[in-house]
């Protein structure tokens, strides 16, 4: 199987071991993975915000970019939401490429979706010893239904406890450019998510959205508390032995 691992701006820019991370899981899984150099944004942050002209310009260099692919993994709710959901509409007046969009919208996983509900991967054979609490994003439970599948990987992970986190369709109040706009309202949601994750007693914190944590990290930081937040893949695949998302290397 052929598929393609479209990494994302924020993996691309802050965190590239989520990226790494997604490979490794995906060709342990038997696939053969590319990851196509002209990849660009998404257009997510232009579609949200009203510049449909940019956002439908970006939509169709992703379809030529990953036309030809089995599958296109995503480590990432939203963008795979963009992807799979958005684009459609985007694109639904362009000739040219409105069925193109429709194609590529039913080839689009988010990765741990892909690796449980396609592949049936019940297991990635990684160790993680401790206390560990998981956030639902947003865009990973609503467009995507994905909240099944990672518990089900994590709860695999040799010696990991995972403690669910209550209120966990809460909204961590980063939503993109919601917290530019709006920074009051999201830093108050992110605190309250912080109190809840402290609630569990878990030592690290984990999503698919790295969105959700940096911005959960961020005030983790801030606090000072001792809790480790890392991208699901990292988790799946081991890479844990390096400074943790918010933490100086």
């Amino acid at each position: 199987m052929r598929v393609a691992l479209f990494a994302t701006c924020l993996v691309d820019f802050m965190r590239p071991s989520v990226g790494f991370a997604a490979v490794q899981l995906l060709q342990q899984a038997g696939c053969e993975v590319d990851v196509p150099l002209a990849q660009t944004c998404c257009g997510q942050p232009a579609w949200n915000n009203g510049d449909a002209a940019n956002a439908r310009k970006l939509a169709r260099q992703m379809i030529d970019v990953f036309e030809g692919y089995d599958h296109v993994i995503v480590p990432s709710g939203s963008c795979a939401g963009m992807l799979r959901h958005h684009y459609p509409t985007v694109l639904a007046e362009d000739s040219d490429y409105s069925e193109r969009a429709n194609q590529l919208a039913a080839r689009c996983h988010e990765l741990t979706g892909f690796l449980v509900d396609v592949l049936g991967v019940t297991s990635t054979g990684a160790v993680f010893d401790g206390r560990l609490t998981w956030h639902d994003s947003c865009s990973c439970l609503r467009e995507m239904q994905v909240s099944r599948q990672p518990r089900q990987l994590l709860q695999a992970l040799q010696g990991c406890e995972l403690i669910e986190l209550p209120d966990n369709e809460v909204c961590c109040g980063f939503g993109g450019t919601f917290c530019v706009k709006f920074p009051e309202i999201s830093t108050r949601m992110v605190n309250d998510k912080v109190d809840t994750i402290v609630t569990t007693g878990a030592s690290t914190v984990a999503a698919a959205d790295l969105g959700c944590l940096m911005n959960i990290a961020g005030r983790i930081s801030r606090r000072e508390l001792p809790i480790r937040v890392f991208h699901v893949a990292e988790l799946l695949a081991g890479m844990t032995d390096t400074p943790a998302i918010g933490e100086k290397s």
